[in-house]
């Protein structure tokens, strides 16, 4: 897959077969589109080209005090296109003054202008132009006119989409993975920086990894305790293969009476420093909730017990 980033730099397209859409989370709904945008390449031997937007357009347009939050990164979002087998992404740069194009300057110089498309798949409620005035009704128009094919993606497709992408984000945030890794059809996962902690868990016997999230538009986890699997940047090791296991704590340590919300992860048969090293986490079951323990003896006690629990889950 190629990935271009200057909308002002794309080459020439073989019967370039197009579709646009911010496509979070790359789940098991928009691979329903992904395979349709592919199968209407292969059928007029043509290229696939999925079209979207960085920033979030929301981020761009929307008065909003708290950023908004989305499944994936844009790294990560190229990362799972990639495996799809689309011929090319584009990243356009969403702007103020791209955002102000009308209607007929969007079809005429951006769709039509940039990509020469043969086909464009379409939701029925897409909307685009300045005060997103475009429609599934003007691109019919042009598509009559410049001799383009239209393709409708049928509204059940669509709201299924956004329901799912919907309920990703609220099982996320509330910690039911379960559901979550279902509608994905992955594990989801995310990564931060391994960052100096209190070392109350290698105290504990159970010495973790704090991890600081930078990217604030991505999603963490509702508190409680996780299992995990993991992969540190840079590290690799003979005697472990593959990802390392563990078990996630996220929340604000109750029984310590500490308010900061910490993301820690305890990796089993491991013991290295990795401090400045990237983490990436791959969630992958909810076991409990936080709970506030009676004292540092309990809390252990019940680590012990965590561990059992999150060693037979990732080993069934």
């Amino acid at each position: 897959m190629q990935v271009h980033r200057n909308i002002d730099e794309i080459p020439s397209i073989r019967n370039a077969v197009v579709t646009i859409g911010t496509f979070d989370g790359v789940h098991t709904g928009h691979k329903k589109i992904l395979a349709q945008l592919k199968d209407e390449a292969r059928q007029v031997a043509g290229e696939s080209v999925l079209i979207t937007f960085h920033p979030h357009p929301r981020k761009v347009l929307a008065d909003e005090k708290r950023p908004i939050q989305l499944i994936n990164t844009l790294d990560e979002k190229i990362e799972l296109l990639k495996r799809q087998g689309l011929h090319h992404l584009v990243i356009v740069p969403f702007t103020k003054q791209f955002s102000n194009l009308s209607a007929d300057e969007y079809v005429n110089d951006f769709l039509i202008g940039k990509f020469h498309p043969h086909t464009v798949i379409i939701g029925y409620d897409h909307r685009f132009g300045h005060d997103r005035k475009g429609d599934y009704r003007l691109l019919e128009d042009y598509a009559g006119r410049l001799q383009f094919f239209l393709k409708e993606i049928p509204e059940h497709v669509i709201n299924s989409i956004t329901v799912s992408s919907t309920r990703i984000r609220d099982a996320i945030r509330t910690g039911d993975i379960h559901t979550a890794n279902q509608l994905l059809g992955y594990h989801f996962f995310f990564a931060g920086e391994v960052i100096d902690g209190n070392k109350l868990g290698r105290t504990l016997g159970y010495p973790t990894a704090n991890l600081g999230v930078n990217e604030e538009e991505k999603l963490v986890p509702g508190n409680g305790i996780y299992a995990v699997e993991a992969e540190i940047e840079g590290w690799q090791s003979k005697a472990q293969t593959g990802r390392l296991k563990g078990m996630m704590s996220i929340g604000i340590r109750p029984t310590i009476g500490d308010n900061k919300r910490m993301i820690e992860v305890n990796l089993f048969d491991f013991d290295e420093e990795i401090y400045g090293k990237t983490m990436r986490v791959y969630v992958k079951a909810y076991m409990r909730p936080e709970v506030k323990f009676e004292g540092l003896e309990a809390l252990k006690g019940q680590l012990a017990k965590d561990e059992i629990n999150a060693r037979a889950l990732l080993n069934p």
